[in-house]
């Protein structure tokens, strides 16, 4: 195969991505590389969602899960660097690679191949301009030159964060330059009826609680992850550390965590269809059909588009 081609299955939390991609690495008889941002770390298995079980039965060999420890630190340009080792594994192998997740900055990264995911994390900054508001996050940035700043997402106080972060260190460094392979991506994403999602989100934290996720998070604590790093994991974790901490009851976790879930799904959306206006085409498919229809339509797609051994 030339001009490396990659598959890319992306889409909102609990639309089915891994069992899409589990099926056509079947029928492809390739291999599977995560874009998730917590599932790489160890010992965070429910609230992920790794769904291991599935990559074991169908034999489907997969990269970037339970590669670091839990309470680590991981970052895009981290992804980058492990993605591109693992997708040079696969095709050294001659094989067609599929990267399937929801976190649309790390497959967004690859895509627009932006040299700025090279600035490392500067965390006694993020400490120091945390509290800052809106406007004032806005107002430092201002103090930035612009072909500094032309890039800033100014959706919320983490992105800006990071782009003044970005703009302060390369006020005083240059970034070494990185050779990677130039991808030919094909993007499938899938998407729900936004009823259709909610139930979906629902009902798949009722089994994860009931598969042990509160379990999981206090196994974490006993080994040493503090408080405040399972806070910045986010969503299941910061919400269940709060129940072990007293601080809502199991009703109220349930009712919280089920919207902020549902919350979440709609800023990846939101974030994939920004990805579309930046110029990343995505064949978009209903992720409510049987998972032989969703498949066959799904290589019909990848068929027409790359050479298939």
């Amino acid at each position: 195969m030339t001009n490396h081609p990659l598959v890319i299955i992306l889409g909102a939390t609990a639309s089915g991505k891994t069992r899409l991609a589990i099926e056509l690495a079947k029928k492809l008889q390739t291999e599977i590389i995560s874009a998730d941002s917590r599932q790489v770390f160890k010992g965070m298995d429910i609230g992920t969602g790794k769904d291991l079980e599935e990559f074991y039965t169908a034999n489907i060999p997969f990269h970037l899960i339970d590669i670091k420890a839990a309470g680590q630190h991981y970052n895009v340009n981290s992804f980058k660097e492990d993605f591109y080792a693992a997708f040079l594994s696969i095709t050294n192998k001659r094989k067609l690679p599929i990267l399937c997740g929801g976190t649309g900055m790390y497959i967004h990264s690859l895509l627009q191949n932006s040299e700025l995911t090279a600035v490392p994390t500067n965390e006694e900054f993020r400490r120091s301009v945390q509290d800052l508001t809106k406007d004032q996050l806005v107002s430092r940035l201002e103090n930035y030159p612009a072909a500094l700043t032309h890039h800033v997402d100014f959706s919320s106080s983490k992105r800006m964060i990071r782009a003044i972060e970005v703009a302060e260190y390369l006020q005083n460094n240059t970034l070494a330059n990185q050779f990677y392979p130039i991808l030919n991506p094909l993007v499938i994403g899938l998407v729900d009826e936004l009823e259709t999602r909610r139930s979906k989100i629902s009902n798949r934290l009722l089994r994860r609680l009931d598969q042990g996720l509160i379990e999981e998070v206090e196994q974490l604590l006993k080994n040493g992850v503090p408080v405040e790093m399972l806070t910045f994991y986010g969503l299941e974790y910061k919400f269940v550390a709060s129940y072990l901490m007293k601080e809502m009851d199991y009703q109220t976790l349930k009712e919280k965590l089920t919207i902020a879930i549902c919350q979440f799904a709609k800023r990846q959306m939101t974030f994939f269809r920004k990805m579309e206006k930046d110029g990343v085409k995505i064949k978009w498919l209903a992720a409510d059909k049987e998972l032989f229809s969703l498949t066959e339509e799904a290589l019909q797609y990848i068929s027409s588009n790359f050479q298939l051994k």
